[in-house]
């Protein structure tokens, strides 16, 4: 009986090792795609046009586009816009701004879809978003799923993430923002405005 369990206790011990070393190239190459790439806009170059949207970087500002970098890298495009939001437990959002992508395009965009809202009223707010994986702006005009737990708030400055296969959006909210800033459904994301939310 000791017997059986040593060598029990053996092979457990090899088919540790040898998940371990399979799982160790996945690791690394995962890690390794995470840090700023000479392909997007480096943290220094988000955070001084971030400063330049808002007016300032707050520490609340400045540690949320931290956090977005350190679990996705540096983005290759920015919206920079405004939107108004409307809520009653749940609620709708219509924003416009600019897309800059890395290479220097520009172009306007609109946005609207369904929100959460935890409680009634209406507000405008600014709201600054980190592209990843942009390849085309067509890519970009589509209805984009809001990420299930993802919302979370660093000293009054909010971000979520959306996505859609490789593309990956993270809005970044402040204040008021916040009211209404978690997005339930997708946000619909044009080259026209619409009244349509949905």
């Amino acid at each position: 009986m000791k017997q059986l369990s040593a060598r029990f206790q053996y092979v457990m011990r090899v088919l540790l090792v040898m998940v371990l070393a399979a799982a160790m190239p996945a690791f690394a190459e995962d890690k390794a795609a995470k840090p700023e790439s000479s392909e997007g806009f480096t943290k220094e170059q988000v955070l001084e046009k971030a400063d330049s949207f808002f007016g300032e970087t707050t520490a609340g500002l400045a540690k949320a586009i931290e956090k977005v970098f350190a679990e996705q890298g540096s983005p290759n495009a920015i919206i920079a816009g405004e939107e108004v939001s409307a809520a009653l437990g749940v609620g709708v959002r219509y924003g416009k701004g600019e897309v800059q992508r890395y290479n220097g395009d520009v172009q306007p965009i609109f946005w609207q879809g369904p929100s959460v809202g935890f409680d009634m009223g209406a507000n405008a707010s600014k709201v600054f978003t980190l592209v990843y994986h942009l390849d085309d702006m067509q890519q970009l005009m589509q209805r984009i799923p809001g990420v299930d737990g993802s919302f979370y708030v660093v000293a009054g400055v909010g971000v979520n993430y959306q996505q859609n296969g490789d593309l990956i959006l993270a809005p970044i909210r402040t204040g008021v923002g916040l009211r209404a800033g978690a997005s339930v459904g997708y946000v619909h994301y044009s080259d026209k405005k619409s009244w349509i939310p949905f």
